[in-house]
Parts: C-alpha cells; structure tokens; sequence
C-alpha cells in the first residue's frame, strides 16, 4: 500500500502561537485534515501526518520518506508562499499533488498572472499594479475600479471599500491595503456582472470541468464582493449555485483556457465575473484549492455536481499519482475513482 504523507498548516496551531484569525483565514481546521485522511484511506492508500513545512523540513533531515504527499500547504509568508512545499520535494524526488512550485508561485501574485494571461489571449479585466501611491498618478484606468491586495487569498483585503469611485477614494483605499498588507495592490477595472468559480480536474488537454458555480451574495452578505468576511461566513451571507446557461458555459471555456495557459494541474478553480455586456473575465486561479468538505468553493461545487467528497479527493490523488508513475493498489472496498 502507498504511503501518502498530508503536508498541512493546522490553523489552531498558528492561532495558539499568537497570530490572528485574518492572518490565518487560508490554513485548515482538524477538521478538514481529518476528512482528507478518511478520504484518502477510503481510496486504498495509507496517510501518514506530516504537517506545516517546518515539520516536513524535520522529518525530510531525519531520513523520513514517502511515496507521494498530499500537499495542501498554504505558507505564512513571501508571494511564494504557496510554492515554499512543492519546491522543497522536488529537491528531495518526493512527487506531490496538485501545481509544481513554478505555477505556485506565479499564480499567487495576481498582477503577474494576469499579464500571463493575457499574453496568451485570456480575457481579463484591465488593470494596474500600485506598489506607491505615486503609481497612481500612472494608471489610466476608467473609474470604477476594485482594489485589492495583489498576494492574497480568502478574499483577504477585500471588502465593501474595495469597489472605488473616483481617484480620492482610490487614494485612500490603496495607502490602506499597502500599510495593511505591506505588498502592492491591484487595481482592476470593475466588473458588473454574475460571478462564478469553475472546478477543475486534470491538466492540459486533459483537464475538465466539474462545472460553474454562481456565487451569489444574499440580503446578509457585505455589498460588492465575495471578501474575506462573506467567505469565512458563507454558510449564512452567499448561496452557491451551480448553473449551465450559456454565460457559464462561456465561463468554463475562459477558466480552461487560462488553467491551460498557467499550466495548472490535478485539481483548484477559476474565479470569473462577466463585464457590462455579459461576457465572463478572469479574475484569478486558485491551484490550490480550499477542501474543507462544506465550507470550501471547489467540494461545495463537487458536491452540487454530484460527486462525493471521497471521490473528488480520489480523483485528485489518481491525477498526482499517475502523473508520478505510481500505481495504486485499492484496498477492500476503496471507493471507485
């Protein structure tokens, strides 16, 4: 049997030692570890806890090794945060799941991604990287704009505040996030319509969609966006629906084109929200996806589209390990990839 090491942050145990809830919002409850571990025994494999990096670092030098970890490590800190873990089993040989360091990297800081992208013809909203106040005497972007930190995730910075009207505010916004946050801020030409993340499985040619989910914000949601309070309190402010019009049809074609173009792999999602004339933007890609198996966007979606939490997690492990030359060997009743 394959023994798959679980490389996590626990949030508890950032929380214990002194940091706060904003600070924390992207690590995982014990909850979530714990569903990840049934899941993955379900799938006939042998979990073995490793935890944060700085445990994976100790037990790499105490000659510890495994045949494939299941990395869902976010970082504390650097814009390549998310690619600290990846990078580090590929100087040990050890293969992992989900996007190698380069695309980690990349992808959480918003701006370079999005030059990628459009680069390669992906449609996304205008925009401009503020890393002074003086940039903002540079941009020409038309009013109104959606300011926001340019390396963060779980709608952190992200608020009512963050949709601006004119260049005053602006000012006021940006001199907030760059002292908040201490990294630049993205500024985007604001986008009017529906919003959706797309699930996706697989890579390259390969890779499809689970589907589009709406995001749509209730009458107790903060007005505006999907930040950081309506997503750590999604239960009651946002009701998740997943739609197959034809503008999220077109939102899942936009989201295939970029996870491509970013060379993206195994599973995450694409944020999207449609223009003025209905037509889906790139808003941002998340390799490394939220899996709390009821509070994050990508099981929510799996689940909607009817898939078990066991099984997408299964699927996710197929696509590691057999990009990794591995077989797995399914134990008793192991559940059908």
């Amino acid at each position: 049997m394959l023994r798959i090491g679980m490389s996590y942050d626990l949030r508890d145990d950032y929380l214990a030692a002194g940091y706060g809830p904003e600070e924390t919002a992207e690590f995982d409850s014990l909850e979530t570890i714990e569903a990840i571990e049934r899941a993955l025994a379900a799938n006939g494999v042998e979990p073995v806890r490793i935890g944060n990096i700085r445990a994976l670092v100790q037990r790499l030098a105490a000659g510890e090794r495994w045949d494939f970890v299941f990395n869902i490590c976010e970082g504390l800190s650097g814009a390549g945060r998310e690619a600290q873990v990846p990078a580090l089993l590929e100087a040990y040989g050890i293969p992992c799941s989900f996007s190698d360091s380069l695309v980690m990297a990349l992808s959480l800081h918003k701006a370079m991604t999005k030059h990628v992208l459009r680069d390669k013809g992906v449609p996304t909203a205008p925009f401009a990287l503020i890393e002074t106040l003086a940039d903002l005497d540079r941009h020409a972007l038309a009013f109104p704009v959606f300011a926001k930190p340019v390396a963060e995730g779980t709608g952190k910075g992200v608020s009512p505040a963050s949709r601006v009207e004119g260049p005053a505010a602006l000012r006021k916004v940006c001199r907030g996030l760059l002292t908040r946050f201490r990294q630049p801020v993205l500024v985007e030409g604001y986008l009017p319509g529906r919003e959706f993340t797309v699930g996706i499985i697989g890579a390259g040619r390969s890779a499809e969609s689970l589907g589009a989910l709406e995001v749509i914000l209730s009458d107790r949601a903060q007005n505006a966006a999907y930040g950081y309070v309506n997503k750590e309190e999604c239960e009651s402010r946002v009701v998740y629906r997943l739609v197959a019009d034809e503008e999220a049809k077109a939102a899942v074609e936009v989201a295939l084109a970029a996870w491509r173009a970013l060379g993206c792999r195994d599973a995450g999602r694409v944020d999207l929200r449609s223009d003025a004339k209905g037509q889906p933007q790139f808003m941002e890609v998340n390799p490394l996806a939220g899996l709390h198996p009821t509070h994050s966007d990508l099981p929510i979606l799996a689940q909607q589209a009817g898939m078990t939490y066991e099984r997408l997690i299964g699927r996710i492990l197929r696509q590691g390990l057999q990009r990794a030359g591995l077989q797995r060997r399914p134990a008793a009743g192991a559940v059908a990839a």
